[in-house]
């Protein structure tokens, strides 16, 4: 389970909480259940967009508590940097991200970067499939970690988003395959 807590405090700046309150894994016959990690961190637009001009963020996260349970096949940085852009392009939104973060094992530090690119479209009114490539490298594996993702979303109303979708990874290094179910809920009034 990941979760994901935004607080927006103006309109070009937003904080941050990463947490894996629980995983599941099944790797080489062995199966756990622990808890992950928790990060924090702040996000704001440096560039603000509309229509085909893309609106240009950055994000800072910073792991705040390492948990037991193992990384998927990119790792969980210490610190990540990342820069955001995003767009809609005749009918159809684009994310494009730029990582940079860095990763520890056993008291090594090592830069890792990553590339993300998603595209997603709406359809019968209340739904939008999407699709993402995404490149990750492993610096500690001096390896790539690279895969494809696809969702379908359903908009029930204008404060909640559900999706289901799955991942694959395309390298021998690569979490084969991921499924995931989750939910975006906007709070519909301010807190202040």
């Amino acid at each position: 389970m990941n979760e994901v807590i935004k607080l927006s405090v103006a309109s070009r700046i937003e904080f941050l909480v990463s947490a894996e309150p629980l995983t599941h894994s099944n790797a080489d016959g062995s199966t756990s259940n622990l808890a992950g990690d928790v990060s924090v961190g702040a996000q704001g637009i440096l560039l603000p967009g509309e229509g085909t001009r893309p609106t240009i963020a950055m994000s800072y996260l910073h792991r705040v508590h390492d948990g037991q349970a193992p990384d998927i096949d990119f790792g969980t940085p210490t610190n990540s940097l990342i820069l955001l852009a995003s767009a809609d392009v005749k009918g159809f939104h684009y994310d494009a991200n730029a990582l940079f973060n860095e990763v520890a094992s056993g008291g090594v530090r090592r830069a890792q970067f990553g590339q993300t690119l998603s595209i997603s479209h709406p359809f019968g009114g209340r739904f939008v499939i999407a699709g993402e490539i995404w490149h990750f490298t492993q610096p500690f594996l001096r390896s790539n970690a690279v895969g494809n993702l696809w969702a379908v979303s359903y908009v029930p109303r204008r404060t909640m988003v559900l999706d289901i979708g799955f991942d694959h990874g395309l390298t021998h290094t690569s979490t084969q395959w991921e499924a995931f179910a989750g939910f975006t809920y906007l709070l519909p009034h301010r807190l202040w």
